[in-house]
C-alpha cells in the first residue's frame, strides 16, 4: 500500500510541481551553474542508486555527509532551498522510480560506515530509504550514527499508513531542520 501511494504521491508532485522544479532549477543555473547534485547512496539492501537533488553548495565542495560539510559552502540560494526544505523535490523521482519513499531512513553515504553497520544491526537496510521521517522531524541527523539507527529502527517497527501520513504532515508543515550543516 506504501509503495503504491509513494508512486501516485511522487508521480502527482512531479508533475504539478513541474512549474516550480523548473523555476528553481533555472534560479540554480545562475546560482552555481549546476542546479542538479547527483550523490551515489546505500540503498536497500546495500544496492547503491544515485540520488538527486538541487544543489546547495558551491560545486567544488567536497563530498562528505552534511554534518561534516563546511557552512561556508553554502550558497545564498542553497540556503533558501534547505530553509524550504525545496532542495529534496527531485527526490520525487528517485521515490517513483523505486529507489526511496516518501518515509524512510534517510539514505546514507557508503562512507558512512558506522551509521551503515549500526543500521544493518537493526534490519534497517531492508526498507526502502526515504526523503523524510521520524529522525528527520525530530531533528537527529547522521552525526549520531547509533541513535539516528535505534530512531529509524523504531519509525520502522511502528510504521503505519498513519504515521505514514504524519511524517509527511510534520515536513511540509516546517518541522524538524533536514541536513543540517555545522554552523548553520
Amino acid at each position: 500500500m506504501i509503495r503504491t501511494l509513494d508512486f501516485l504521491f511522487s508521480l502527482f508532485g512531479l508533475v504539478l510541481g513541474f512549474p516550480v522544479l523548473l523555476i528553481l532549477y533555472v534560479i540554480g543555473l545562475l546560482d552555481t551553474g549546476s542546479p542538479v547534485f547527483r550523490q551515489e547512496r546505500v540503498g536497500r539492501h546495500k544496492v547503491p542508486f544515485t540520488l538527486v537533488k538541487f544543489r546547495t553548495m558551491s560545486v567544488d565542495t567536497v563530498s562528505v555527509a552534511s554534518h561534516l560539510a563546511s557552512s561556508t559552502s553554502i550558497t545564498k540560494f542553497g540556503h533558501f532551498l534547505r530553509r524550504t526544505k525545496l532542495d529534496e523535490l527531485p527526490q520525487l523521482w528517485n521515490v517513483l522510480k523505486g529507489e526511496m519513499s516518501l518515509v524512510g531512513p534517510r539514505p546514507c553515504l557508503f562512507s558512512q560506515e558506522e551509521l551503515i553497520e549500526e543500521r544493518e544491526r537493526r534490519g534497517v537496510l531492508e526498507a526502502r530509504p526515504g526523503i523524510t521521517g521520524l529522525a528527520q522531524v525530530n531533528d537527529i541527523d547522521m552525526s549520531t550514527p547509533k541513535l539516528l539507527a535505534e530512531t529509524d529502527a523504531k519509525m520502522l517497527s511502528n510504521l503505519s499508513l498513519g504515521a505514514y501520513f504524519k511524517y509527511i504532515l510534520m515536513t511540509v508543515s516546517g518541522k524538524g531542520s533536514g541536513d543540517r550543516v555545522p554552523g548553520q
